[in-house]
């Protein structure tokens, strides 16, 4: 059976600590690393029925891509969802790992992912065109798309209820950018290289106008643009511990809904 510390491993392979931005708080979060591993249940966000989910499915590792601590812990007190879910994971010896900027500025990460599913060609990252690493991509279409034939495209590679767009400009997509989760402050990066739209999440009202006739900028939810990197931790885990049980979760999903 495989130690928690190796599946770890596997991740940080493509996605190493030492990429991860100054405020972030990548990486092992609570329970024990040198324990076997049973089984990893994948998700987004460790919320307390994606623990329960994990206690009931006998995974003594869960994997996220949102850390569960962003800060220091100042107390422990078991009416804090936090602290709630950190005594209940130590009570029952399951270890959580997160996998956030590291693997957001992976060159196998979440944007790559993103350009995958819209089947985005010659891609590069969009703050380090050519590098290794970096926030965000922009790559070529397999094909040349009307505005609102593209934005069906992604409404439907990403799950979205809806999408949030600013004005089109009446020209067609050749080139997109994107980036996964709160990306509005790389509008101006898009712009600069000639994205003819800039698929994101968590954009405000104002940053629409930044786009105003130089390209289309569409808002999937954060969530929904994240959403892969539970394929990501599938396919990267399977590939080098092709027999180790890796579980989908189906209850950490978006907390946003919409009528």
């Amino acid at each position: 059976m495989e130690n928690i510390r190796d599946i770890i491993a596997a991740i940080e392979e493509i996605a190493p600590l030492s990429l991860q931005e100054e405020w972030d708080n990548s990486g092992w979060q609570v329970g024990p690393l040198t324990s076997e591993a049973t089984a990893a249940l994948l998700c987004v966000d460790v919320t307390p029925a994606v623990l329960d989910e994990a206690i009931e499915k006998g995974c003594n590792l869960i994997l996220s891509h949102h850390p569960l601590l962003f800060s220091g812990v100042k107390n422990i007190n078991p009416d804090d969802v936090t602290s709630g879910i950190i005594i209940k994971a130590i009570r029952h010896g399951i270890s959580i790992y997160s996998s956030h900027t590291t693997m957001d500025r992976s060159a196998f990460g979440v944007s790559a992912k993103m350009c995958e599913k819209l089947n985005l060609k010659n891609c590069t990252f969009l703050d380090n065109p050519g590098g290794d690493a970096g926030l965000g991509m922009i790559g070529e279409c397999d094909r040349e798309y009307s505005e609102e034939e593209f934005l069906q495209k992604t409404k439907d590679a990403f799950g979205c209820k809806s999408i949030r767009y600013s004005e089109l400009c009446g020209r067609k997509v050749r080139k997109v950018a994107l980036c996964g989760g709160s990306g509005a402050s790389f509008i101006d990066d898009a712009i600069k290289l000639g994205a003819d739209i800039y698929v994101t999440a968590d954009v405000k009202y104002h940053n629409y106008f930044t786009a105003l006739g130089k390209m289309v900028v569409a808002d999937i939810g954060h969530y929904e643009s994240e959403q892969f990197i539970k394929e990501i931790f599938f396919y990267t885990i399977s590939k080098k511990f092709p027999k180790f049980a890796l579980l989908y979760s189906k209850m950490g999903l978006s907390p946003v809904n919409s009528l």
